[in-house]
């Protein structure tokens, strides 16, 4: 009987990741065929950028892309208390939190009604939802729609949010988990509609390595030895590997545009992960404090040197 009961239940799961790898892929068709265009409307009274005044350039626009708990245009739990932080230490910064990295159509997941009503009876499925999307994403059949997808979303919010192109105001993608994805993917579009400095910083970031980062300047690529999700992403996909030399990513590690800062024993997810408010370091600052103070110090180190160069950085 026991038996019986959890063949069904694995059948049933079975056919539940049919129906997510599906609809996963319907989206970026739906966009790809034209039939819907992609939304760029918000909650009422929620600004398209936060931080530094509208009114003067900032010294840079910072994209937040986050994990797959993304499903909304408010900020998730842990997304938001990084972004907040963000926000708190750094006015000259102006940043956006709101992009659908799971959507190339940008309907967030929860305003959808089918899922809505689903949510409130089986809520593990919108993660599977995005789990799914980021292997859209980084299939090769599907990838250079959904790239071109996000990567539009990214141009568009920025231009929103006071962006213009060719000024020379840097980008800053910020992707945490699956988000890193989706970042390296949205680089040959941002760069083709904006022409602006590109800098990704990932965090814990799960990705598949085939992007071709070539118009980002730089990536910085923050883990931990405790993070064993970013580590499944390292042995799963084979562009990762060294083996395969002309992958985007190996070519630009050869190309000396990844640098590695450990952020070790932060975990992926949980109470001692990258950006929990209680888990504290021996000087006393919790991981969050860490993360936000890397992330920060890496941007005005940046801004630095492209203040002292009158050429592009390495």
């Amino acid at each position: 009987m026991i038996g019986l009961a959890l063949l069904l239940l694995l059948g049933g799961l079975g056919l539940v990741l049919i129906a997510e790898a599906l609809l996963a892929r319907y989206e970026v068709l739906v966009y790809a065929a034209g039939w819907r265009t992609p939304t760029i409307s918000r909650p009422e009274g929620m600004s398209y950028a936060r931080g530094a005044d509208p009114d003067r350039p900032p010294d840079a626009y910072l994209v937040y892309l986050d994990g797959i708990g993304k499903r909304r245009f408010h900020d998730t739990r842990d997304g938001g208390r990084l972004v907040k932080a963000l926000i708190n230490r750094a006015p000259e910064l102006r940043v956006l939190g709101q992009v659908q990295p799971y959507s190339p159509l940008a309907v967030p997941l929860a305003d959808r009604p089918v899922w809505t009503w689903v949510r409130r009876r089986i809520g593990l499925l919108l993660f599977l939802h995005n789990v799914m999307q980021i292997f859209v994403a980084a299939d090769r059949r599907y990838r250079p729609l959904y790239n071109r997808a996000v990567g539009a979303q990214i141009a568009t919010e920025l231009q929103v949010a006071g962006y213009r192109p060719d000024s020379g105001i840097p980008v800053v993608l910020l992707s945490y988990s699956g988000g890193a994805q989706v970042a390296s993917g949205a680089v040959n579009e941002l760069w083709a509609q904006l022409r602006t400095p590109l800098w990704l910083i990932t965090l814990g970031g799960f990705h598949n390595g085939a992007n071709d980062i070539t118009h980002a300047q730089h990536l910085y690529q923050l883990t931990s030895a405790g993070d064993w999700i970013e580590r499944v992403g390292t042995r799963i996909f084979p562009q990762r590997w060294r083996l395969f030399r002309w992958s985007g990513w190996n070519r630009a590690d050869r190309e000396g545009k990844i640098t590695v800062h450990r952020l070790d024993p932060a975990t992926h997810i949980g109470p001692r992960s990258y950006i929990s408010p209680d888990a504290r370091l021996p000087d006393g600052r919790s991981h969050l404090d860490r993360t936000t103070d890397t992330v920060l110090a890496l941007i005005r180190d940046r801004l630095s040197l492209a203040a002292d160069s009158d050429g592009p950085l390495p």
